[in-house]
């Protein structure tokens, strides 16, 4: 029996939509990733493809896509928490006639529209369909539309969210442009090959949704690890001999990087790869990142970060002080285990990108509220700021924040729709199923020259919106003895493979 996930709406008028966990069983169950908001069926079965449909979450670019597994019929995944102003974008699309269509749901009082424009978010306007209340988040309707021509050939089409409504107010599965032409649209790409070399993780990882962009694609869909790439790097590092721990060690698997601060720009290389300016402004660690930067390109970029070996990217968004930028006291990133073993943790595989948090993200966080809480290091709080949401620190400390990642991986995709699906949090402290493969837990530790109080953002909003970006550069063999020597060792180490007691 197939256990559809279902948002909840709280009963306010903006009907936001409430984060839930949930604990399910079977063999189609749903999986939470813990503040994000993002559901996925766990060993569902694969997606129903129907010819000329193109797949919501097969877009190639996006702002503000989240996807999850959906309970509409034909299974597979659905794209959710789209407001005003998000968008997505597909490429190489074939419009084969007048009579288009868009299956949503929406558990929003005011609705909306979402409009398809041609070759821009602002480009020609094809379509728009009205959005209405469904019932629920995953109560599906399909809506139809005229296009208002039928241009030839492939066209890049944007999907724009249109609605006066502060909150979420659509999710859509799947558009169709006209009659099926015989095969479906080249939006809707294959699955990710199955990986088969001997060297490869022992647990089967998941197949990916049926709908998954090619690695060729822009950022946006799921990417596999390039297979040989990872066998001769997991090889290697089998072959590693560790370094001999010396008495007086503390027995905590970690290491550390410590990285300055290289740019802000309002770019994300992750999210929307190739957009210059569209995003939130971002403070980059580590090298200096535009929104056309790749993992190939930080190892030949200056790196500010001070672990031999490191050319990773990291980034937070941007703290602001009356509008503006507070100042980075240090950002320090540390790199340890959360699973029973660590001598199960694996380096990271070529390639990996992850985003950790939600941006989207806006409530409260008053004190003791248990997650997207800034604290004070240094010294006592001594009250929190008008709206509750920041604390006040004594003289003598500053504002912090530490975001913590996921470390268990899917042992096939270096990058998910969401940047989040690939990774998952272990269980009962063991990676296993979806996620059967141990990586690093990474922890980010902003400190910023602040004393919290009034008058403090993000640029993504509230203190729940906080999230980081990581994007894998590291050497492979410097990786591969840190993990080995300090992690696998549950060894404390610096930021190379010197052992510290205390």
């Amino acid at each position: 029996m197939r256990t559809p996930p279902a948002h909840v709406a709280p009963p306010d008028r903006a009907l936001k939509r409430h984060r839930l966990t949930r604990i399910t069983l079977a063999s189609a169950v749903v999986a939470a990733l813990g503040a994000s908001g993002i559901y996925i069926a766990g060993a569902q079965a694969e997606e129903v493809d129907v010819p000329g449909r193109v797949q919501a979450e097969a877009f190639a670019a996006h702002s503000g896509a989240q996807t999850e597994g959906t309970g509409d019929t034909g299974g597979g995944r659905n794209v959710g928490w789209l407001a005003n102003g998000d968008w997505l974008r597909y490429d190489n699309v074939s419009i084969t006639g007048a009579d288009l269509a868009a299956r949503v749901s929406s558990h929003n009082a005011t609705g909306g529209t979402v409009e398809l424009h041609l070759g821009a978010q602002d480009g020609q306007l094809l379509a728009a369909f009205p959005i209405a209340q469904t019932g629920g988040w995953q109560q599906w309707k399909t809506v139809t539309a005229k296009a208002s021509g039928v241009p030839t050939g492939a066209q890049t089409v944007f999907a724009v969210m249109k609605s006066a409504s502060p909150s979420d107010f659509v999710n859509l599965n799947w558009f169709t442009f006209g009659p099926p032409a015989g095969t479906s649209p080249s939006a809707s790409a294959s699955a990710s090959p199955t990986p088969t070399a001997s060297s490869a993780p022992s647990a089967t990882p998941p197949a990916s949704p049926s709908a998954s962009v090619p690695p060729s694609a822009p950022a946006g869909g799921w990417v596999p690890v390039d297979q040989t790439k990872w066998n001769k790097e997991l090889a290697a590092f089998n072959a590693l001999k560790p370094k001999a721990v010396p008495p007086g060690t503390t027995r905590v698997p970690e290491f550390h990087t410590d990285c300055g601060v290289a740019n802000s720009a309002a770019d994300d290389p992750i999210v929307l790869p190739g957009l210059s300016g569209a995003s939130h402004m971002h403070t980059f660690f580590g090298p200096k990142v535009d929104a056309f930067t790749t993992t190939d390109k930080l190892f030949a970029a200056a790196n500010t970060c001070n672990a031999p070996g490191d050319k990773s990217a990291y980034w937070t968004p941007e703290l602001r002080k009356d509008g503006k930028p507070v100042p980075i006291k240090s950002m320090r990133i540390y790199y340890g285990s959360r699973v029973k073993d660590p001598s199960t943790v694996k380096p990271f595989p070529p390639g990996l990108v992850v985003v950790e948090g939600d941006a989207k993200r806006q409530v409260d966080t008053p004190k003791n509220a248990g997650s997207n809480q800034f604290w004070c290091a240094g010294s006592a709080e001594i009250g929190r700021s008008a709206d509750g949401n920041w604390p006040r620190c004594a003289p003598g400390g500053n504002l912090i924040f530490q975001l913590v990642f996921k470390d268990c991986w899917d042992g096939r995709n270096i990058d998910s729709p969401d940047h989040k699906s690939h990774m998952g949090d272990p269980v009962n402290g063991v990676c296993t199923g979806k996620y059967p493969v141990a990586v690093p837990d990474l922890s980010f530790m902003v400190n910023y020259e602040s004393l919290g109080g009034d008058g403090l953002s993000l640029s993504s909003g509230k203190p729940s919106s906080m999230h980081g970006d990581f994007m894998n550069a590291w050497e492979p063999e410097r990786l591969a003895d840190l993990v080995k020597s300090c992690l696998n060792q549950n060894a404390k180490c610096g930021i190379d493979t010197t052992f510290a007691g205390g």
